[in-house]
């Protein structure tokens, strides 16, 4: 455990905080990640075991809960001081959007946590009632395994598969990482990117031209779009 030797908060606040990964655990649990595999879904590149670890020293702090879920699984909530770390992680969010923009290596692109992100954003107010949508992803850059998924839209839920769900799909993107990345966090302009080519929609033209009204975008995304668009006086 990081120990600054001060009694000043923000010391002891940072102790807590901001060791390796928390930030991005706390994330998780912001966004409604409540089961240790939905949370790891949101950290791939973590172990399992420091997981377990980060989320042993969050509870023994009060930032989280652990109760039975559903069968024998258990879930961990935030707790009340957890929840006001909202504003923290996301003002940082927003910081990062504003000043620092995506300037991705290649080794920050993935498109597992891309997936993922997409799925537990999507507009299902917006997405039509009574018909299944479902949408093929195509990495043509991605690692193996990783290349393709399905985002399955239904009955006012939205799931992510990495095996063919059996159905028709709606539309098929076909994009790079970088480029559905670069959409997504607010970096380019969707409609603009499909037109220089760099993303492919296929599909119905009715169901294209609503893809990005169902999909949305970065809870970041204005931010980053606003820090890169110069203002017109």
């Amino acid at each position: 455990m990081i120990d600054y030797g001060q009694f000043c908060t923000v010391a002891r606040g940072a102790e807590v905080l901001c060791e390796r990964w928390t930030p991005l655990v706390v994330r998780e649990l912001l966004c409604g990640s409540t089961r240790f595999n939905d949370i790891r879904r949101g950290v791939p590149r973590m172990s399992g075991s420091l997981l377990a670890q980060r989320l042993r020293k969050l509870e023994e702090v009060g930032v989280v809960k652990r109760v039975q879920g559903a069968g024998s699984a258990a879930e961990y909530h935030l707790t009340g001081a957890g929840e006001e770390l909202r504003p923290i992680v996301m003002a940082l969010g927003h910081w990062g959007a504003r000043w620092i923009g995506s300037r991705l290596k290649r080794g920050q692109l993935d498109a597992g946590f891309l997936m993922w992100d997409i799925r537990r954003f999507v507009h299902l107010d917006r997405c039509p009632r009574g018909r299944c949508i479902v949408v093929h992803f195509r990495f043509t850059d991605a690692a193996e395994g990783e290349r393709r998924w399905w985002l399955v839209i239904d009955q006012g839920a939205a799931d992510l598969c990495r095996d063919d769900p059996g159905e028709d799909p709606t539309l098929i993107v076909e994009s790079t990482v970088l480029a559905l990345t670069e959409i997504w966090t607010g970096d380019r302009d969707a409609e603009a990117t499909v037109r220089e080519r760099r993303v492919r929609v296929i599909g119905a033209s009715s169901d294209a031209r609503s893809l990005w009204r169902w999909l949305g975008r970065s809870a970041f995304a204005d931010t980053r779009e606003a820090a890169r668009v110069p203002r017109v006086a």
